[in-house]
């Protein structure tokens, strides 16, 4: 039994997709007679919460719509709406709201594929602290630039072969025990993953996809907004430690993907460049990327 909770600003168009994909979903495993007694009998296998945080659109609209139809896979769809605009604001009210000590935290332009949730059911299933994720995959961006920044991004070996997290991750009980509040940072899910070592994070084979920012001026905004999430975690949370975290390659590897791909090196380097340049500078703190932004 699994809580997902969605923080939600200004999704219409996006929140309904993601919420039908995640109804096609494999329902987790039943859990053992008992082996939850404070779960009533007959509760649903998955919980669906969505926070919608300082909408101005028809985001709450869009996501109510599908009341029924989770209702007929008997699962539980709820919309909390928030006055503030805040995604951490709404990670810990929907984290606060759940009935599941499973949790999983997913933005809400994210598409799961049919078997990842019950895959994270299954590695979050220990009483160890867990962290657990699926493979990221990005889905397929319409401007050349951004598509092959974009592949050549997922060939960093902290995409490729960690458990980074982007977009979408999960914790048990144990694990979610870790920290109390998610802080005012744009880098919850670096927050998230910090609290955990490299052996306590879970890959699991399943996937998971979003949207790639469209275009350089895009691209090179949101990447300015990861390094300054980053900026602000530090200042947030001083004695937080980024467990045995290595996100850039080593020189050998570097090498090895400028030899193999100089093009996608020169346009991801390129973009690194111009984002510690005030060219393109962030017009707001939260960058996503789009149109509306």
């Amino acid at each position: 039994m699994i809580s997902v909770i969605i923080p939600a600003y200004n999704e219409e168009g996006f929140i309904g997709e993601t919420l039908q994909l995640m109804l096609q979903s494999d329902v987790p495993a039943p859990k053992v007679a008992g082996a939850q007694p404070d779960i009533p009998s007959g509760a649903p296998p998955v919980e669906v919460i969505v926070v919608a945080n300082g909408c101005r659109d028809a985001t709450v609209a869009e996501a109510q719509e599908l009341t029924g139809a989770f209702l007929e896979r008997g699962w539980a769809l709820k919309v909390l709406a928030l006055p503030t605009g805040s995604k951490t604001l709404a990670l810990n009210a929907g984290s606060a709201a759940a009935r599941y000590p499973k949790q999983i935290f997913v933005d809400a332009d994210i598409h799961v594929s049919p078997g990842l949730f019950a895959a994270l059911d299954r590695a979050l299933d220990r009483p160890e602290p867990c962290y657990a994720s699926g493979r990221p995959r990005i889905r397929r961006a319409q401007s050349w630039l951004s598509h092959r920044y974009a592949q050549f991004w997922q060939r960093l070996p902290f995409m490729a072969t960690g458990v980074p997290g982007c977009g979408l991750y999960a914790v048990n009980a144990a694990g979610r025990a870790r920290w109390t509040q998610i802080p005012e940072v744009t880098a919850d899910d670096i927050f998230v993953r910090s609290h955990f070592s490299p052996e306590e994070r879970t890959a699991v084979p399943d996937t998971y996809s979003w949207p790639i920012a469209e275009g350089l001026v895009r691209l090179v905004r949101v990447r300015r907004r990861q390094n300054q999430g980053l900026t602000e975690l530090s200042i947030a949370c001083p004695g937080l430690h980024v467990a045995g975290e290595r996100t850039a390659p080593d020189g050998l590897r570097k090498l090895e993907l400028l030899v193999s791909d100089p093009v996608g090196f020169a346009v991801y380097a390129g973009v690194a460049l111009l984002v510690r340049t005030p060219v393109f500078a962030n017009r707001r703190r939260w960058e996503r990327g789009r149109g509306d932004d």
